[in-house]
């Protein structure tokens, strides 16, 4: 048992019971405190009525499908974060959570260690990111305003609500402007997962963020791609 995770409380949404037995179990076994339900339903209402650190989330639900109820948390709380599981190994079920704002996914059947991982990576960059905000809440350029303590993004007239996992991304851009950032090197240190790991992950919320910023996120100028490289970001 790991007692320095044992302030962290997850909220388990799975309803297939041999699966959401075990990773209850083993979860309670890392320290972790644990509140399993099995629809969508009892989901919203736990998620309402308490205060977590962490999401587990499967996308296959009764009631309410893991979708619904990642928006649902989304509208009141950006900086939760979300790990989806997911049976279909097509893209689809990836690329819709990520655009509703899950953090991280994982594909069934999967390895109790990876999970493990990926959770004490998640809780490790949301702590990595408080203490970010506290050196610098915001950043601004050209006509863009960035709030990394509330995730308000400012550009023109537009309001965007940031997820954490995009505030995340685009801080780790901010603090390393004018250097060429490695695809591996977000991976492991905003995503915390293995850089050897094949993800489309980073390509997605790159995309994402040009939407925000860019003026034509076609021909981008701020997050421009450095071929064999990475990333850069930079700006007059």
């Amino acid at each position: 048992m790991n007692e320095s995770v044992g302030k962290y409380k997850v909220l388990l949404v799975e309803d297939e019971e041999s699966l959401a037995v075990g990773l209850e179990y083993n979860l309670i076994d890392e320290g972790y405190n644990v509140d399993w339900v099995d629809d969508g339903k009892k989901a919203i209402d736990h998620y309402n009525n308490g205060k977590y650190d962490l999401i587990i989330l499967d996308v296959m639900l009764p009631y309410f499908d893991g979708f619904e109820i990642a928006e649902h948390i989304r509208k009141s709380e950006p900086q939760i974060p979300i790990l989806m599981l997911t049976a279909r190994k097509e893209a689809v079920d990836k690329i819709k959570g990520l655009e509703l704002g899950v953090d991280d996914y994982l594909t069934k059947p999967f390895h109790l260690q990876e999970l493990l991982l990926r959770i004490k990576g998640m809780l490790k960059r949301k702590e990595w990111y408080k203490k970010a905000v506290e050196e610098s809440e915001s950043y601004s350029f050209n006509n863009i305003n960035i709030n990394f303590n509330t995730l308000i993004l400012k550009h023109n007239e537009k309001e965007i609500q940031l997820t954490n996992q995009e505030a995340l991304l685009l801080k780790y851009l901010v603090n390393h402007k004018g250097e060429i950032v490695e695809r591996g090197e977000l991976l492991k240190n905003v995503w915390q997962i293995n850089p050897d790991v094949e993800t489309r992950t980073v390509d997605i919320f790159i995309a994402r963020l040009r939407k925000y910023i860019e003026e034509d996120h076609e021909k981008p100028c701020i997050i421009k791609s450095v071929r064999g490289r990475g990333y850069i970001f930079d700006h007059d």
